[in-house]
């Protein structure tokens, strides 16, 4: 009789220390990430138009970028030297929390009604299979455009355009071809739809 309470206790302790370990990353995650919110927000929602919010990339995205940073691969003002403050175990800590926080499209932003079907439809062509859910999907590991800040869009994709900042080369190919075809104008269609994305 004595072993049953005890046999209890033992699979209640192996039980509960997964989740203790979990919720002590979590923490880790959020202590750093705190580090963060000067510039990315509270949880990583930005209230700065020039700075993303971090708050529901996938943590591969996360990780990739960080890395990216560190190698100087990625154009940034100040980004290059913070990510290389930090270590693989703290970039994945903080993966994990901003993919855990829900992302909250930045407010107030002015758009002009009249691009956003245009816009759209540009999306659909040029950007939706890996940007899915109209720009809104952080599933695929591609980041959340819907919703994001228009001037940090902005300066990425004239970043990717101009070869400062990484991309895959198809992604580099569709983005030129419709730079191509629809000019700045389809540019700035394309960045109000994303604005219209609440």
């Amino acid at each position: 009789m004595k072993g049953i309470p005890v046999l209890g206790l033992v699979s209640l302790m192996v039980a509960v220390v997964p989740g203790q370990s979990q919720a002590g990353e979590i923490s880790r995650g959020a202590l750093l990430a705190y580090t963060c919110a000067g510039c990315h927000g509270a949880n990583g929602n930005s209230n700065g138009p020039a700075t993303p919010s971090l708050a529901g990339a996938s943590r591969d995205y996360f990780v990739e970028v960080m890395h990216q940073y560190q190698a100087d691969e990625r154009a940034s003002t100040i980004m290059g030297r913070i990510a290389r403050g930090y270590g693989d175990a703290e970039i994945q800590a903080m993966a994990e929390f901003f993919s855990r926080q829900g992302f909250e499209p930045a407010k107030s932003q002015p758009f002009d009604p009249d691009h956003v079907e245009k816009g759209a439809r540009l999306h659909h062509q040029y950007c939706e299979k890996c940007h899915g859910k109209g720009g809104a999907s952080a599933e695929d590991d591609a980041g959340i455009l819907a919703g994001q800040w228009t001037p940090y869009l902005r300066y990425t994709l004239d970043d990717i355009r101009t070869g400062k900042s990484p991309s895959s080369k198809k992604m580099k190919r569709k983005l030129e071809e419709m730079h191509r075809k629809s000019g700045d104008a389809g540019i700035e269609q394309l960045l109000d739809f994303y604005a219209s994305r609440k």
